[in-house]
């Protein structure tokens, strides 16, 4: 789903999560690579999206199997801080979306090269995740229920869902859920097939752990009544769409145990944070948090790390 601020949660969580101690690789698995361009200077984006072949990126790491000349590469992986690490985006990986509707369909009759492919963004990970000595590999993921999105989700073990409260959402919520659902299904199919004691392929669990609210500023055209009325559809929404479970009575996303968290908008931070290159709730008085931000600043790193815990809580019980 676009516009809810799914990049930008992907990327503070990494941050959070390598405060707490844990070390983190984010995969940029998105066309549109913005979780890059946050994390990297433009120097370095240009260095990494020259004319020409792109090495260094996740499209280096799978253009064999683009070109139909081989398998995978191992990725070169950014190192950020101490405790983050980044496969880096390339707006060249939507050539990948040709391979793979074909592919598909072909590992029910036990095609090795469809498998091949099907996992190319799994194995990658694996190999950089393994490199690292990574314990929790983030992903983001384009806004759409494409070919590639598929082959990123099998990757994933759990899915957290970032939502508005918008018509918008609701709507990405009822294609998203039955659309994760027959993508667990139809890969348990497909690994019942499967025998290549050399080939690692993933579970395809993708187990919903859960949804955070964005809560976005409040416009002119869209009064706090309206705000609150798609606030209020939210959970028995999640519920039906996402888990196949009936709808509850009364249920608010403040008592809904599968919202990880509801995060205020913080207006003001953020354009001081992207000139800084740093999270929000990393701002400091040098950075132009001063004042008022001081406070918003402290109320960021609280939320964010309540949200970490949560879901660390969810996905390691």
């Amino acid at each position: 789903m676009g516009g809810v601020g799914k990049t930008t949660l992907v990327y503070h969580l990494a941050y959070m999560f390598a405060e707490m101690g844990r070390s983190v690789l984010a995969a940029d698995l998105d066309p549109q690579a913005n979780l890059t361009s946050m994390f990297l200077d433009e120097d370095r984006l240009i260095e990494l999206w020259p004319n020409g072949s792109h090495r260094d990126t996740i499209h280096g790491a799978i253009e064999p199997m683009v070109r139909g000349i081989g398998d995978i590469k191992t990725p070169r992986v950014e190192k950020i801080t101490r405790n983050i690490t980044l496969i880096p985006g390339d707006l060249q990986l939507s050539n990948f979306e040709d391979k793979l509707p074909g592919a598909w369909p072909d590992c029910l009759s036990r095609d090795e090269a469809a498998f091949r492919i099907t996992t190319a963004f799994y194995r990658v990970i694996l190999r950089a995740a393994e490199n690292t000595s990574a314990e929790i590999v983030l992903l983001d993921v384009g806004p759409n229920l494409g070919a590639i999105n598929r082959a990123a989700l099998i990757a994933a073990s759990n899915v957290v869902v970032p939502l508005a409260a918008d018509l918008f959402s609701l709507q990405g919520l009822r294609n998203l859920g039955p659309q994760l659902i027959a993508w667990r299904q139809d890969w348990k199919e497909r690994l019942a097939k499967a025998n290549f004691s050399d080939l690692p392929l993933p579970e395809g669990r993708m187990s919903p752990a859960g949804y955070v609210v964005m809560q976005h500023a409040v416009r002119a055209d869209r009064p706090v009544k309206a705000y609150l009325r798609w606030m209020e559809k939210i959970p028995n929404e999640y519920r039906q769409s996402v888990l196949q479970k009936p709808a509850k009575s009364g249920l608010s996303v403040r008592q809904d145990p599968h919202c990880l968290a509801s995060l205020r908008h913080y207006r003001s931070l953020m354009p001081l944070a992207q000139e800084a290159r740093k999270p929000m709730f990393a701002l400091k008085p040098a950075d132009g948090a001063i004042g008022a931000h001081v406070e918003a600043v402290r109320d960021c790193y609280r939320d964010f790390k309540s949200l970490a815990n949560r879901i660390i809580d969810t996905i390691l019980p």
